[in-house]
């Protein structure tokens, strides 16, 4: 199955020509195939089922990583999402006239979250804060913003960088802040999750803040009060509170993460997971906030169009009859304790972190880290596996694929730690070392 030009199979000489024609040869830094295994990964799927995906050549691989970055909370091409979508597409996905379906899944989603009274749409998640921060500000009527965690591309978030590095433990390390406009600089500030302290401070510094802006929960719990006390300094200074649930809404239970912790933000972003893999994205809040929209211009033609909130309905839906959040972390469970007894097994530094339905580890051999895990990639791949040492876990992994996959890790350790202990990592890897990738996958 090899290109006879250049040698290389479809995908990978595929991949040499996208780096060609596209900027970073994707348009998701997490799909760039130097993140994972350079020269070596496969990059290129034609057909995704379950939690099956084949490749150009034809090779299947079970993907026990990140299943869509994410967003195919259910499992790759589920039945009853794509059955629901194939009759919108038939019904017309757009229209001069509007879909009664974005109607139907604003009460669905205030249904599930009685403290949000209105809801608009996007279809991607960077837009989607971009659209959050937007209203957030022309409701509050100031511009600086306190932010904690990972939030996208967006020209009011790269912000933070102007003048200097300031997003250590938010996203990539040494990002340039280049093409952002310079004039926003010292609008946004950073504190870091559980940090109440760091908050307060800002606020201190800078009693006119407008906004609020965090992940309600990263890899580790919110400490005792931690949320509570974000929420009543939000309160004080008049700052609407912004909950990101891009990442982990649906995850934890049906809806946002915050109805687990039981506090409540002024503004929830929700997209990725909410549709299983269509398109969707969705901005909701209290009223008197959201109605800050109609003094401001948020508006897109394809956010109308018939076939995210179509997808989103079927996959919630099929969320709460299959209690989807029970099974994420049953599943996940199952990896993280497979992951931890296999570890001190072959004497593996490891590091995991929760939660269980998108489980997280890392390697702890400090600069050695990198062409460790291009190694355990490497050998995973080799056993029919997609690795990145996340997995997002989804409705379709089963205890069966559970246990199929510890037995390869359990080979792959082995070797590992043989390599490790004779320093010989680089040695047995059939392609450069993998690039440094976000500081946590959330």
């Amino acid at each position: 199955m090899e290109n006879q030009e250049t040698g290389l199979s479809k995908s990978l000489a595929l991949w040499k020509r996208a780096k060609e024609r596209i900027p970073g040869g994707s348009q998701l830094l997490s799909k760039r195939s130097e993140m994972f295994l350079p020269d070596q990964w496969p990059s290129f799927y034609q057909k995704a089922k379950g939690v099956e995906v084949w490749d150009l050549d034809g090779k299947k691989y079970i993907d026990m990583s990140l299943m869509g970055v994410g967003s195919c909370i259910l499992g790759y091409a589920d039945e009853d999402v794509n059955r629901a979508v194939s009759s919108a597409v038939e019904q017309g996905s757009m229209c001069t006239l509007n879909a009664p379906e974005e109607v139907e899944l604003a009460d669905v989603l205030c249904g599930l979250h009685p403290w949000a009274s209105m809801v608009r749409y996007a279809r991607t998640g960077g837009e989607s804060m971009a659209i959050a921060i937007r209203i957030a500000r022309a409701y509050s009527g100031k511009d600086k913003i306190a932010f904690c965690g990972y939030h996208g591309w967006s020209d009011w978030y790269l912000a933070t960088n102007i003048g200097g590095e300031r997003m250590t433990g938010h996203m990539l390390t040494g990002l340039e802040p280049k093409g952002v406009p310079a004039g926003l600089e010292n609008t946004m500030f950073p504190f870091m999750y559980n940090k109440i302290e760091e908050l307060e401070k800002i606020v201190a510094e800078h009693p006119d803040l407008g906004v609020i802006v965090m992940e309600p929960f990263k890899h580790k719990e919110p400490e005792a009060g931690f949320l509570e006390k974000v929420r009543a300094i939000a309160d004080k200074i008049g700052a609407v509170l912004v909950f990101d649930e891009i990442s982990i809404g649906w995850r934890l239970t049906l809806g946002g993460s915050h109805l687990h912790y039981g506090v409540t933000p002024d503004i929830a972003v929700f997209a990725k997971a909410m549709s299983n893999g269509y398109p969707m994205a969705a901005i909701m809040g209290k009223r008197d906030v959201m109605q800050a929209a109609q003094g401001t211009f948020i508006s897109s033609t394809y956010w109308t169009e018939r076939i995210g909130p179509t997808a989103a309905l079927a996959c919630i839906k099929k969320m709460k009859a299959t209690d989807t959040a029970a099974h994420l972390k049953k599943i996940g469970r199952l990896v993280w304790d497979g992951w931890k007894e296999l570890s001190v097994k072959h004497g593996i530094k490891l590091n995991i972190l929760g939660p269980e339905s998108m489980v997280t580890c890392s390697f702890d051999y400090g600069d050695k880290n990198l062409p460790i895990k291009t190694l355990f990639t490497q050998l995973m791949l080799e056993r029919g596996y997609l690795e990145a040492c996340v997995v997002y876990v989804s409705l379709a992994h089963q205890e069966q694929h559970v246990k199929d996959y510890l037995a390869a890790v359990d080979e792959a350790y082995g070797i590992l730690a043989k390599a490790i202990s004779e320093n010989n990592v680089e040695n047995l890897l059939k392609g450069p070392v993998a690039h440094g990738g976000f500081l946590r996958l959330n």
